[in-house]
């Protein structure tokens, strides 16, 4: 973006797990809508429709059929990656060609993330694509699509508008880092962040008017429970009332819990599974993650279609062309809605924490989702800790909830958290439900809108970092056999520091030799909002400070004698667009050198 002043749209951008949406703000109209952009894909070969959400899914087709011709778009003569509805649909039917969950695998810290690895079982002439490449192919799919619209006009491209990208609010800064990568591979190089949670607030914000004044009160405290296709996110928002003006704050965000539709999607699937097995059916590995794509289509027909009682579950037969071998079945509302209601929303009090299950020695790979699918025990964990974390009396209890994702589509289910979150309550006010806007697009419109509240209109949300952030440090002293040695944590990012503030840490000094790569243990927290920069922290629960990544650099001094060992500091900013940039000073020798997030496992 060459100057934003310039940008005649502001756009908002949901890279979702299950479907990304476009939205988009004309600033030459007054008063100008958020509006939704139609976006073309493949509806079969050799047929391009326009669809407000693009299914985020990659489909890698093979030689036969790119030659076919029926696959490229106008902006793409070759076909070689196809997005969008029809990649989900033949997917189904080819899953070693599928690309899915993209995201999820962009937060998986155990993998190396600039890899090719997707799709993990893919076809033996399947050129694989790493999580960041996948992801950027979406963001590439929707500049094109933009431009070939509008981009024919100076200065109307994609990539000089201003842009807003959302992500989950329990992304690391590691993950919020590819992301932004991402979108700099795919030619979109100025980008800011936006947590989900925040942009579906942000909607509703826009829904309301000056009538969500009257919605809600000072003191009360926002629950936002957002459940996609990979995660599950809990973020609190709290109302007050500063110089006779309400304000709004972010309290807290959750863990990152790789926990949503995905696993709901499985878990149907497995039982379709073993309903076939005992009808005497036996599926392969590729029938298996085809039912299994299908069950997706199915389960997510019967949310958004509350008339429909069941849809048909269809898998193809081994090899090509098998027609006679054409298994089918069907997936009920009843089915979806038992499965989901007792298996990932159940009845459990404040005090039913998740359950944890030691992992196996092996284990297959693949995403490292939560081991608990009880969302609802999860929830109650997240309200407990935050408790203590702000020094309350006991978990926070929420006043009013906001939901957000596909899956809060079905009634029963924001019923049920509601119920839940009323029997917490006790003798207290039970929380009320804020109506939302379209599920499916809430977090795009909330984009775009915060868009216009960057320029100065409406309010906005503070709270700035989620998380606090640390550089494990080696305590000094004698070195004792056979025992390691004892590790702190020196916090050099305060939870909730803001966008465009830069801090530095004198009251740690390191001593680095110039001319050798160094590296620094990066740990993260949620649940202690007191520390503050420079703090060393020598003790911590398990799960209060978790290790994030490493961070790295090669210290060359021009000038300086390889091996010479200066005096340095270290100095953090959490950058305009949401990324946090380290890096390490010497004053003395007026140098600066900044840390890098290192992906690679």
């Amino acid at each position: 973006m060459s100057d934003d002043n310039k940008a005649r749209f502001v756009i908002g951008i949901d890279l979702g797990t299950t479907n990304c949406v476009l939205s988009f703000i004309d600033l030459e109209k007054e008063d100008s809508p958020i509006e939704i952009f139609d976006v073309p894909q493949i509806e079969a070969p050799g047929e391009i429709k326009e669809y407000k959400l693009l299914p985020s899914f990659i489909y890698l087709p093979t030689q036969k059929e790119k030659e076919g011709g029926g696959l490229v778009m106008p902006w793409d003569p070759f076909g070689e990656r196809v997005v969008g509805k029809w990649a989900r649909l033949r997917g189904a039917e080819v899953p070693g060609r599928l690309i899915a969950s993209a995201k999820s695998w962009l937060c998986h810290k155990g993998v190396d993330r600039t890899a090719p690895i997707l799709p993990l079982d893919a076809a033996e002439d399947v050129q694989k694509l790493s999580p960041i490449v996948a992801t950027a192919t979406f963001l590439r799919h929707f500049k094109a699509a933009w431009n070939h619209k509008w981009g024919k006009e100076t200065g109307l491209q994609l990539e000089d508008q201003k842009v807003y990208v959302t992500i989950p609010a329990s992304f690391d800064a590691v993950a919020r880092d590819l992301t932004v990568q991402a979108a700099s591979s795919a030619g979109i190089s100025n980008i800011t962040l936006l947590e989900e949670p925040q942009a579906a607030f942000y909607a509703w914000l826009n829904r309301m008017g000056d009538e969500w004044k009257k919605q809600v009160e000072p003191g009360d405290i926002i629950l936002v429970v957002d459940v996609g296709g990979g995660t599950s996110d809990f973020s609190l928002i709290q109302v007050t009332d500063k110089d006779n003006k309400l304000s709004l704050e972010r309290l807290a965000v959750g863990e990152h819990l790789l926990l949503g539709g995905d696993n709901m999607d499985l878990t149907l699937t497995h039982v379709l599974f073993e309903e076939l097995k005992s009808k005497g059916h036996k599926l392969d590995q590729g029938q298996f993650q085809s039912l299994w794509n299908n069950v997706r289509l199915a389960k997510e027909k019967l949310l958004a279609d509350e008339s429909l009682d069941e849809v048909p579950v269809v898998i193809p037969g081994r090899g090509s062309g098998l027609v006679g071998g054409t298994i089918r079945t069907n997936l009920s509302r009843d089915l979806v809605t038992q499965i989901i209601l007792d298996g990932f929303f159940p009845e459990c009090e404040i005090t039913d924490m998740p359950a944890e299950r030691k992992a196996l020695g092996l284990k297959e790979f693949g995403l490292p989702y939560c081991t608990d699918t009880g969302i609802t025990r999860h929830l109650a964990k997240f309200l407990t800790v935050q408790g203590q974390a702000l020094e309350m009396d006991g978990p926070v209890k929420p006043t009013a909830v906001l939901f957000n994702g596909g899956v809060f589509k079905a009634t029963v289910l924001r019923q049920r958290v509601m119920s839940i979150l009323s029997n917490w309550a006790g003798e207290g006010e039970a929380p009320k439900e804020l109506q939302g806007t379209d599920l499916d697009l809430a977090v795009s419109r909330g984009a775009a809108h915060f868009g216009i509240v960057q320029m100065g209109e409406g309010i906005k949300i503070k709270g700035g970092t989620g998380r606090s952030y640390y550089i494990a440090v080696e305590s000094a002293g004698l070195a004792i056999p056979g025992m390691p040695p004892v590790i702190k944590a020196l916090c050099v990012v305060p939870k909730g520091l803001e966008e465009g503030t830069v801090v530095d840490i004198p009251q740690q000094e390191f001593g680095l030799v110039v001319g050798e790569d160094v590296e620094f243990q990066f740990l993260g927290s949620s649940q202690r909002p007191a520390d503050k920069p420079g703090d060393l922290i020598s003790s911590w629960q398990d799960d209060e400070i978790e290790p994030v990544s490493s961070l790295h650099t090669k210290l060359e001094a021009p000038g300086i004698e390889p091996g010479t060992i200066i005096p340095v500091t270290l100095q953090a900013e959490v950058t305009e667009v949401g990324t946090l940039a380290l890096s390490l000073v010497s004053k003395e020798k007026g140098l600066k050198f900044d840390l890098e997030f290192d992906v690679r496992h």
